[in-house]
């Protein structure tokens, strides 16, 4: 097999080659992902999946069009582009392109001299409807038992009206256009089954990565997610200029409990304490993190907080904790906290600077009779 004789079938290089397409989609996707969550730039996944997902897809199907523009073999590569229309519409669920989906077809149509055929604008109002139609159903029953169904049963009947407008407009064969259906049958399917690995695989990674990231006892951050965590906002603090404050609390006495009751029992302390901390943030801001670094010692980063708002916000969990009994077959045990609160300043030169200095006002408050909060 050499360059000027291909002994593989078109067909089975087309499934090589799509898959290769998609799966350089996800590996670029990552990669950005990657370099914004490292720059700490305030640009969320879905923003950063809808923009590229745009801006890969329109790419791909522009440039397998422009060698064959305008001339008779200008359907051969619709299989290509109908699956970046379904990839886009079904699997990425793009609802930004839902708005601009419209206007692309019309560039595409300008672009490729296809103004002046009716077919072409049969062709247009069905690849609309194809890609709405695909954009509901994922929303609407994504992730139910017969979903693959569903897909199928759409992507079906449209591919072979789609395949009618082409077969109409370039005169080719009857059998040349059920052909060119069922090829887009089984890459529908294969497609299907290859986002299907692909998001099962990232699923599981993020179910590790949670396990690797949070303490199991009480389902707060552990100390490598606040460390990474601490960094990644420090470095966005001293870029944007944005404030960043911290809430470290420590249990009262909780050696004594471990000793006079057992671990068990401080096992559930450590758990109504996270959790009821864990309530506060939740109505106070969803965005905040809270972190278990130590064994009764806990973390919590406010991201656009001065050392007036985390003092606010520590207060509100200092009385939470106030009104706490933990209940035990042992013991009710009552629970109370010692609270540092700093924020970054200046002349803080790496996250451990913030870190110590918060550190030390909560070593203030439990050296100076705990059950209090210390702001400096």
């Amino acid at each position: 097999m050499t360059w000027s004789q291909w002994q593989v079938p078109p067909f089975v290089s087309s499934i090589f080659f799509i898959l290769g397409v998609f799966t350089l989609y996800w590996v670029t996707l990552n990669w950005i992902d990657t370099w914004v969550h490292r720059h700490a730039f305030n640009v969320t996944d879905d923003v950063i999946n809808e923009w590229y997902g745009v801006i890969y897809m329109l790419a791909f199907v522009f440039s397998m069009q422009t060698p064959i523009l305008g001339s008779a073999n200008g359907w051969e590569f619709m299989n290509f582009q109908l699956l970046a229309v379904i990839f886009c519409s079904y699997f990425l669920n793009i609802h930004l392109v839902y708005y601009l989906f419209p206007p692309i077809v019309l560039a595409y149509m300008f672009f490729n001299g296809s103004f002046g055929y009716w077919q072409s604008w049969g062709y247009a109002v069905t690849l609309v409807a194809f890609f709405m139609t695909m954009n509901w159903i994922r929303r609407r029953f994504h992730g139910q038992r017969f979903a693959w169904a569903i897909y199928m049963g759409v992507g079906i009947p449209f591919g072979g009206v789609l395949w009618v407008w082409m077969k109409f407009k370039f005169n080719f064969s009857w059998t040349t256009m059920q052909q060119q259906w069922l090829y887009l049958i089984i890459f529908e399917a294969l497609l299907y089954a290859y986002v299907n690995m692909i998001t099962h695989d990232g699923e599981l990674k993020v179910r590790l990565a949670r396990l690797a990231s949070h303490d199991t006892l009480t389902a707060a951050g552990n100390f490598s997610a606040y460390t990474e965590s601490a960094r990644t906002q420090f470095v966005a603090s001293l870029k944007t200029g944005q404030p960043l404050a911290m809430v470290m609390f420590d249990i009262d006495h909780f050696k004594q409990v471990n000793d006079t009751y057992g671990h068990s029992a401080g096992d559930a302390v450590l758990q109504q304490v996270a959790a009821t901390v864990s309530k506060v943030l939740a109505k106070t801001d969803p965005e905040i993190k809270l972190y278990r670094t130590g064994g009764e010692e806990f973390n919590i980063l406010c991201p656009g907080y001065d050392v007036a708002a985390a003092s606010a916000l520590a207060t509100d969990i200092f009385e939470a904790i106030n009104q706490l009994t933990v209940h035990t077959a042992a013991q009710d045990i009552r629970v109370t906290l010692s609270i540092g609160v700093s924020a970054v300043v200046t002349t803080d030169k790496s996250p451990m600077d913030f870190y110590n200095r918060v550190d030390r006002n909560l070593y203030y408050s439990k050296q100076h009779g705990r059950h209090q909060i210390t702001v400096a």
